[in-house]
């Protein structure tokens, strides 16, 4: 170790044990592999699971608002739309308002897939809150989208 390498180290402040953006990052990941691991026998990935219960919340929308709804680029929801509409999870048609417009919503097969994994989902998430009663809950929810409309409008 040289001097240089010493005096930066000891110049360094004192680190907290983790930031709060590492410590989302490692829920945001370790949350993606479990849901990857449940939906592998559907062949589907969480980005494209994601997409589908977005669609059902929120049924006929374009390509640039499922990017959005689902933080995606549009390059990647192009790729995804495609893998999803040649699956025959999605439909695209046309908007009767302006007819160049292709509106995207769920097929019948795109619910049943849905519908069937929803369960193991839902005890992903159960499992990831187990320690927190119902107030707590929803305080972390509320934290959790309080910080992403703050980095949203900056």
């Amino acid at each position: 170790m040289t001097t240089e390498t010493t005096k930066r180290e000891q110049d360094r402040p004192e680190r907290t044990p983790s930031l709060m953006l590492y410590v989302v990052k490692q829920l945001e990941l370790v949350a993606r592999a479990r849901l990857d691991e449940v939906l592998r026998p559907a062949g589907l990935t969480a980005l494209q699971y994601t997409a589908l219960s977005v669609l059902e919340r929120r049924p006929s929308m374009t390509s640039s608002d499922l990017a959005r709804a689902s933080f995606v680029r549009a390059q990647s929801t192009s790729d995804l739309v495609a893998t999803l509409t040649k699956r025959g999870l999605i439909q695209r048609t046309a908007d009767p308002a302006n007819r160049r417009r292709l509106l995207i919503s769920l097929t019948d097969a795109g619910y049943d897939v849905l519908h069937e994994y929803d369960p193991q989902v839902a005890l992903i998430e159960e499992e990831m809150l187990r320690e927190l009663d119902s107030e707590q809950r929803e305080q972390f929810r509320h934290f959790l989208l309080a910080g992403r409309e703050a980095l949203e409008h900056h």
